[in-house]
Order: structure tokens, then C-alpha cells, then sequence
């Protein structure tokens, strides 16, 4: 795989239409909640793993999730990640998860290479965190698909982030499978924790926010999602900071004119977070 991908990603950055290393790649947002997430048998569980049935097989898979935030762009550079345990109070079987999925210099050097507007640093000391492991072993269990995690720079505004992604769109043509982790709503001092197995459970709040960020999702108009911080109430409610937010401006900054979007794992949960997911191309 290492070498394939190698191969792939040293082919150039500047591949035409018409003669494309390989099929251009859909995009991934996931709504990826409670770390239980990643061990539960659950309608989440089982969402994540039919959409890696569905999607063409990745060379590589570069994730952004609402976990790392840096100073600065970062983008995970070592040859074997460790999976990170992020997270506490949960049972004991959690912490003895462990994804040893392969990671990809290669990647990492041509994603650094991509993006021209911004420097994006190699790291080697992160890893996998548990907004990348927790979706991708559902999806990959077989953990033989390498995993490259680009950082969130705090510093950046909502349109910086976008734009950002935008240049990421040369490695969709390269096999890459590009994954944004976080939750569109996700308000933990709010959450209803006797609604926690309650799927299907939203305050008003939460089901308009939600509704109006599927609306323009579904309508391409991404403008009120970047400048999401001027869109009333329930927004401030559901995005009360950022970094579950962002990961689906990388997405969405990835979707060409015309190109569909579709929604999975669609449900709320304890009162203030949605798993919505987005599938474009």
C-alpha cells in the first residue's frame, strides 16, 4: 500500500481532467460524538460501516479532526501513528482500543506541497486521535488504509479554514479519501445526559440549527455556514466554539459546482448534539 501510494502521490500535483491518476475521490464529513462511539454497536456504528462499502477504496485518508488544534497547520508525519486515548472517565475496553493503521510521509510532504497560501509543518509527536480512529475503524477495520491527520490552526478565521481546504482538492484526484470529524451541533455543557441513548432527542435549539445547516448543505450555498457566527441564537447555542464546527467548512470548501451532497447518521442526540454526516460526490 505504501508503495503504491508513494507512486500515486508522486505523480504530480498538477494532473489534468483528462488524464487523472485515478477517479476523484468523494468527501467525508462525520458527525462523530461520544467516544463510546468507537465500540458500541450502534445505527452510527453500522452508518460508518456501510459508507466504507460504499465509497471507492482510498490510497490514503487525510482527516481533519475537531481534536487537534495547533498553533499553526500541522499535518501528522510519521510512518506509524499511535492511537490516542483523548478522553476520560470511560470504561477500561476503550483505552485498550488500539488502531495501528500505517501512516504516509508521502502524504504528508504532498499535502504540505499542496497548499501554497499557508505552511502547513510536518509532525511526528501527534497521532491519531480518537475524531479519526473512533469513524475510520468502522470503516476500515482491517486498519490496512494509511491515515494522515491535518491539524486545525486556532488562529484562523472560519473563511481562512475555507479556503485552506480548497487547496486541499488536487488529492482527491490522487486516491485520497479527505475526512472532516466533529459535530455540527455539539454543545456539551447543555447536553440532556438522561437523554444520552436517546437518539432521536433535540431541543428546539438544536433541531433549527440543524435544519438550517442541512438546508443550505443540500442547497450548495455554504456562505451562511462560514459566516456562521452571525446566524442567530440557535447557532450560538449549537456552535458554542469552534472546533467541532470547522471540520465541515473542509468539506464542504471541497465540493465542486453541481456536485451532489447527501446525509447520513441524519439523528440528534442527548438534547444538544446532532451525528448528521455529509457524503459530497
Amino acid at each position: 500500500m505504501t508503495g503504491n501510494l508513494s507512486n500515486l502521490l508522486s505523480e504530480g500535483l498538477n494532473t489534468s481532467s483528462g488524464d487523472q491518476a485515478s477517479p476523484v475521490m468523494p468527501v467525508l464529513f462525520v458527525g462523530h460524538g461520544s467516544p463510546m462511539n468507537a465500540i458500541e454497536e450502534n445505527e452510527f456504528a453500522a452508518g460508518w460501516r456501510e459508507m466504507g462499502t460504499r465509497l471507492p477504496r482510498p490510497s490514503a485518508i487525510l482527516c481533519v479532526s475537531a481534536h487537534w488544534q495547533s498553533k499553526g497547520t500541522k499535518v501528522t508525519a510519521m510512518e506509524k501513528p499511535e492511537t490516542i486515548h483523548d478522553f476520560g472517565g470511560f470504561p477500561r475496553e476503550l483505552y485498550e482500543v488500539q488502531y495501528p493503521a500505517p501512516g504516509s510521509p508521502e502524504l504528508a510532504h504532498t499535502t504540505a506541497a499542496t497548499v501554497r497560501a499557508r505552511v502547513v509543518e510536518p509532525d511526528r509527536a501527534w497521532g491519531l486521535d480518537h475524531g479519526a480512529w473512533s469513524v475510520i475503524r468502522r470503516m476500515y477495520p482491517d486498519a490496512d488504509v494509511p491515515v494522515v491527520e491535518l491539524s486545525l490552526d486556532y488562529q484562523l478565521s472560519p473563511q481562512q479554514h475555507y479556503d485552506l481546504a480548497r487547496e486541499l482538492a488536487p488529492l482527491r484526484k490522487k486516491g485520497v479519501l479527505i475526512i472532516g470529524s466533529g459535530n455540527m451541533v455539539h454543545n456539551l455543557g447543555l447536553v440532556s445526559w438522561e437523554h444520552m441513548n436517546t437518539s432521536g432527542y433535540a431541543y428546539d435549539w438544536a433541531l433549527e440549527a440543524g435544519d438550517a445547516m442541512k438546508k443550505s448543505i443540500l442547497g450548495g450555498d455554504h456562505v451562511p455556514l462560514i459566516s456562521y457566527a452571525s446566524q442567530g441564537r440557535a447557532f450560538r447555542l449549537a456552535i458554542p466554539t469552534p472546533e467541532h464546527f470547522l471540520p465541515l467548512l473542509y468539506a464542504l470548501a471541497l465540493q465542486e459546482p453541481g456536485e451532489p451532497a447527501e446525509l447520513f447518521n441524519d439523528k440528534p442526540v442527548a438534547g444538544s448534539l446532532t451525528m448528521t454526516s455529509v457524503k459530497i460526490g
